[in-house]
């Protein structure tokens, strides 16, 4: 099957079950205290490049297994876990740094966790990344094995990666859009925007405004209030929640 294709597959399955994982962790993780859903990441649409550009990479490493000289199983383990866990961290540090710099926002926020650095990646979840490499080398890949064998032959299931892949980027020009206003406002504000809080802030506040159910996606922003207004809410929210923090 042409690479090309398979990786577009791959990265289809691992975009929308992240996101799946996502989302249900934002709902039920404690600091989310009113238990809103909350869209991760910074696209409109039910998919995470992230996870995509992450089982892509852990399925090109398990090709790789296979070359190298056979090693005793405890060893095996450490090594497969060590390489994984610094490629799945560097991953996360080079998406985190471009939207840092690029948009001056924070997608995910490590800054409570030790010996984090700017709060995109730490010690604690490079480990995490680290297991979670080994699930998918022992437990899952076989799976993804039949996966790739079943797609390719229904080839006609391309159509639907395909439709994916209109909409993703469709997704991706409108969100880089919105993305950039708010890099414009924050940038005026010197300041970087915690993109999660700010879009649970968004959704409770349109909720309380319209007295009804807010949308649950960020495909935003909405008439209510300028996004302009919305940042500068959201900036002194959180300058008077770090405040609060400093007393204590």
């Amino acid at each position: 099957m042409n690479i090309f294709l398979l990786l577009a597959f791959l990265f289809y399955i691992g975009s929308t079950l992240g996101w799946i994982a996502e989302l249900l962790f934002r709902r039920f993780k404690l600091s989310n205290k009113d238990h809103c859903w909350v869209n991760p990441g910074f696209l409109i649409g039910p998919y995470l490049p992230l996870y995509g550009f992450g089982l892509d990479i852990l399925f090109l490493c398990s090709l790789l297994k296979k070359h190298i000289p056979p090693l005793p199983l405890g060893v095996e383990i450490l090594v497969v876990f060590i390489f994984l866990s610094v490629l799945m961290t560097l991953l996360e540090l080079i998406a985190g740094e471009i939207f840092i710099v690029g948009f001056k926002v924070k997608l995910w926020d490590y800054t409570t966790r030790k010996w984090n650095y700017k709060g995109i990646i730490c010690p604690l979840f490079s480990v995490i990344w680290g297991v979670v490499g080994l699930i998918y080398t022992y437990f899952i890949h076989a799976y993804i094995t039949k996966a790739i064998m079943w797609f390719s032959n229904n080839l006609a299931f391309s159509f639907v990666v395909g439709l994916f892949f209109g909409v993703f980027i469709v997704d991706v020009c409108y969100s880089l859009k919105l993305t950039t206003k708010i890099r414009k406002f924050a940038k005026e504000s010197r300041i970087v925007i915690l993109y999660e809080d700010f879009k649970q802030s968004v959704r409770i506040k349109e909720m309380q405004a319209r007295g009804r159910r807010a949308r649950f996606l960020l495909s935003i922003v909405p008439s209510i209030k300028s996004l302009k207004d919305y940042v500068e809410e959201w900036k002194n929210e959180y300058c008077d929640k770090v405040r609060t923090i400093k007393k204590k």
